[in-house]
């Protein structure tokens, strides 16, 4: 017993002073400039004193009721969320597959042996039997991790579980930009589909009017046909538009996971703002660290710089140690008596001679596997990078396009009051009112599509900043 003890002492002490030959890790820096572009198309208004985008959590940004419950459904039971949760399960369970080889494995046994054979004395024959009971307990090829070949492969699987951690992060943010985004498009579609609906009734009274006028021999059959062309391109895009609604529902409720209710769907886009407006602006390169893709990127970088360690090791001698301690005994009943005591210590020492390159291969591998790491690494910052710089080109220049865009409709609006009075009381022709109501009809179009792309810009500045985790 005493002697088990003294070697429990020494192989401790040997586990505990034992080296790693990893690399020393220094987070790569980052290949980008230290802030945002500057210039006039990052001009923006407000935003200044917000709090970090990372920080604002996703109920407080999406203001609209409406759309938060939305995101609320999608993020209980959208299946690419579960898929993202069940990795990071299967990484967890494999890091702690790992982490028990830092341990030995202690197990007890206990066998029985009965056996006879024949016995001759003094010419006659006979036959022995006998029995042996033993128990013991004990470890058995337990590696002593002199070099950190153990707490390597140990810190790689660790590492790789915490990358399965930032992706589950990475998906939430992506289902919350992509749930928004449908519904913002199912939105500006519905209220497409009004204004197709408005077209096509403003367009048939036209119709009605000219043939009216035709009847009487004041309008031409080319003023009606031209009413028709235009009228019946309203009902098409009226088809066009009901069947993008049914195909945003579709999306929406795919995204969601389940049907999403009625009273959750987005009739027309809100008027006011369905997120918050005042992000910051001038933001630091820093920020990017925090988004959960970036972070699973360096996970990955650190897990093979492990591996890098784990393939040094492989060139050095591996110690294994097998142990046990336990008792003996011809009869059942003696098995824990007094005297019946065994032990047994067999330590293995093994060094490869001979391996035919194996691990200088295993060696250029890791190494290789790292350059490839910090290249990804370095392109994710690059890539985010240029999504929150492409956001506030976006963002700065919204502004104007907006104001102008409702501008143009005003106008045209205004126009198209004109030149329909001036055709009913016989002033101008037809033709000046059919190009003053296509003109309103596109002027509403790409006023809706500037409203759409202002909502998804907010959402897209939120995502690409590192919001969506709170």
């Amino acid at each position: 017993m005493r002697n088990m003890k003294a070697l429990g002492a020494v192989t401790l002490s040997l586990a505990l002073a034992a080296c790693d030959m990893a690399p020393k890790y220094v987070r790569p820096e980052l290949p980008v400039p230290a802030t945002s572009p500057q210039g006039s198309a990052y001009a923006v208004d407000g935003g200044q004193g917000m709090a970090v985008t990372a920080d604002t959590g996703w109920r407080d940004f999406f203001t609209d009721a409406r759309l938060a419950r939305v995101i609320e459904t999608a993020l209980a039971n959208n299946r690419d969320l579960r898929l993202a949760v069940a990795n990071v399960e299967q990484a967890r369970a494999q890091y702690r597959v790992q982490r028990a080889d830092l341990l030995p494995t202690v197990a007890g046994t206990g066998t029985a042996t009965f056996s006879s054979q024949p016995l001759v004395q003094f010419g006659q024959s006979d036959r022995l039997r006998q029995d042996v009971y033993q128990a013991q307990v004990g470890i058995s090829a337990w590696e002593i991790d002199l070099f950190g070949r153990v707490r390597n492969l140990t810190k790689s699987a660790q590492e790789q579980y915490f990358a399965s951690v930032e992706n589950r992060n990475a998906a939430q943010v992506m289902l919350i930009a992509e749930t928004a985004n449908a519904w913002l498009t199912m939105a500006a579609d519905q209220e497409r589909l009004r204004i197709a609906r408005d077209l096509e009734s403003a367009f048939g009274k036209t119709l009605e009017l000219n043939k009216a006028r035709f009847a009487k021999g004041v309008a031409s059959e080319l003023e009606v046909r031209q009413a028709q062309t235009s009228y019946d391109s309203a009902r098409s895009d009226i088809a066009q538009a009901t069947t993008l609604v049914a195909q945003d529902q579709n999306a929406l409720n795919l995204l969601a996971g389940t049907t999403v209710p009625a009273t959750d769907l987005p009739d027309a886009l809100p008027q006011s703002d369905a997120t918050l407006d005042n992000l910051p602006s001038g933001v630091g390169s820093d920020i990017l660290l925090r988004r959960p893709d970036i972070a699973s990127a360096e996970h990955q970088l650190r897990s093979a710089n492990a591996d890098i360690g784990a393939a040094r090791a492989a060139f050095f001698p591996r110690i294994s140690l097998t142990a046990a301690l336990g008792t003996v005994s011809t009869g059942l009943s003696g098995l824990f008596a007094a005297g019946s005591e065994t032990w047994s210590v067999a330590p293995t020492a093994s060094l490869p001679i001979f391996d035919f390159g194996k691990n200088k291969a295993n060696l250029r591998y890791a190494r290789a596997t790292y350059d490839a790491m910090l290249a990804t690494y370095e392109k994710s910052v690059q890539t985010s990078f240029r999504e929150v710089a492409d956001a506030l080109a976006r963002r700065g220049t919204m502004s104007q396009q907006l104001e102008a865009q409702t501008s143009l409709r005003d106008s045209a609006k205004i126009a198209y009051t004109l030149s329909d009075a001036r055709f009913r009381a016989g002033v101008d022709s037809f033709l000046t009112t059919l190009d003053s109501q296509r003109s309103l009809y596109n002027a509403e179009q790409s006023l809706l599509a500037t409203r759409l792309t202002r909502a998804s810009n907010m959402v897209e500045l939120y995502r690409s900043m590192g919001g969506g985790l709170k």
